[in-house]
């Protein structure tokens, strides 16, 4: 009977141990919607690196924003149903290629399915082919011309009432990108909605003489109305092709990954994308972590570049006192009372997991802009603009603990509560 008492005895000291590490912690938040993406990433040095920094982006930018993201070459799952579990579904460099893959995305489609189509997922030479997908649902026909080399564009938004271009401005450069035009005209198609086009000041387009548009209609951006479908025009990231080396970023324009959360979160029936704020100019806010209540703390109250910032237990002083000043596209610089100058930043802009935060001089760095994210309990997770990743606290109620960036999960850890102050 011993050895059984005994090791009774340790399992209890073990499970009461376990219970006391620390606060209970509340489970991450549900995503609201699934995002199913679809490529083979075999064709053309330009696309496939747009595939893997597409599956680089898009995980973070799903963990920011409360979605759930999957990659996958099997295109079967079209054909197979597996398709039905997932509220979105991307094409990054490619379209459905047998019949029942073909006959498989229709039916998700015509059964309320929501589709993103990015640049290749469009192009055909042969639309007769799969005339429902190319003539029909994309409304483009078959390619007719390109641009070369990759550039920016200059974009004027036409359907601001939409809700995937309700946030865009007037006018904006898009990131590097080719870009395709059609034989089909496209506003000649009732069900067809273009939501945005080349601005006729950014001719000419391309550095190819001839392979530049020096003028004309040409859309970038559609919808077709009888689905919830999107296409976008870009897609494909300038490269050296001597070296595989990428030159560019798909998704180094915050006004078009606006445009692509916004359209990813209307495609999914999830409503507009929450507003990041309020948060007055002139107004000063404490913030508590969800996870332990501790406060964002400026080390020993510290002004000069290189303070550690820290949690600590919530005092009522000015060092844990922000400020929140738009810079652009949602983003906010993060000022403290004891020295507005000065701004939460990344410490060396690094993009590391567990790269700690500190004080800095504001210079516009990205690294020192955060994307505040309302949460439906009032709180709020902090995005950095360099990084995609998530101001986090330390799990534990632990005073003096640095605050670092870390991967977006959903978890107390990341979810802050603005309270203002005088």
């Amino acid at each position: 009977m011993r050895p059984l008492l005994t090791r009774l005895l340790a399992l209890m000291t073990l499970v009461l141990g376990l219970g006391a590490v620390g606060p209970a912690q509340a489970a991450p938040t549900a995503p609201e919607f699934r995002v199913l993406a679809f490529y083979n990433g075999t064709w053309d040095a330009a696309h496939i690196d747009f595939v893997k920094e597409a599956n680089d982006w898009f995980p973070r930018a799903a963990a920011a924003n409360n979605f759930s993201y999957t990659a996958t070459t099997d295109w079967n799952l079209l054909a197979d149903g597996g398709v039905d579990a997932y509220d979105v579904v991307l094409f990054l460099d490619d379209a459905p290629q047998s019949p029942a893959q073909r006959a498989g995305f229709e039916r998700y489609m015509r059964n309320g399915g929501g589709w993103l189509g990015f640049h290749v997922s469009a192009f055909t030479t042969q639309a007769s082919g799969w005339d429902w997908y190319y003539n029909r649902f994309l409304g483009s026909g078959d390619f007719r011309s390109n641009t070369w080399g990759p550039t920016t564009a200059l974009v004027r938004t036409e359907n601001a009432s939409h809700p995937a271009a309700a946030g865009l401005p007037a006018t904006w450069t898009t990131a590097v990108s080719e870009w395709y035009s059609w034989t089909n005209n496209l506003r000649s198609n009732p069900d067809i909605k273009v939501l945005a086009s080349v601005d006729p000041a950014g001719f000419p387009l391309g550095t190819d003489p001839n392979q530049t548009w020096y003028s004309g209609d040409y859309p970038l951006v559609w919808t077709n109305t009888r689905y919830r479908m999107l296409y976008a025009n870009f897609g494909h990231n300038a490269m050296n092709y001597s070296t595989n080396t990428r030159l560019s970023s798909t998704f180094a324009g915050p006004t078009q990954n606006r445009l692509v959360l916004d359209s990813l979160r209307w495609l999914a029936g999830a409503g507009p994308t929450p507003p990041p704020g309020p948060f007055p100019g002139d107004s000063w806010y404490t913030l508590a972590a969800g996870s332990h209540g501790l406060c964002v703390d400026v080390r020993a109250a510290g002004t000069a570049n290189g303070t550690a910032v820290q949690q600590y237990t919530c005092n009522g002083t000015q060092a844990q006192q922000f400020r929140f000043t738009p810079t652009t596209d949602g983003y906010t610089r993060v000022g403290v009372r004891l020295a507005p100058q000065q701004t939460l930043d990344v410490t060396d802009r690094s993009t590391a997991d567990g790269a700690p935060l500190q004080l800095w001089s504001y210079a516009g760095g990205t690294n020192q802009q955060w994307l505040p994210v309302a949460e439906a309990s009032g709180r709020h997770h902090f995005v950095a603009r360099h990084s995609g990743k998530c101001l986090s606290a330390a799990g534990a109620a632990t005073a003096g603990a640095a605050l670092v960036q870390r991967p977006c999960d959903g978890s107390p850890s990341q979810s802050f509560l603005p309270t203002a102050v005088p």
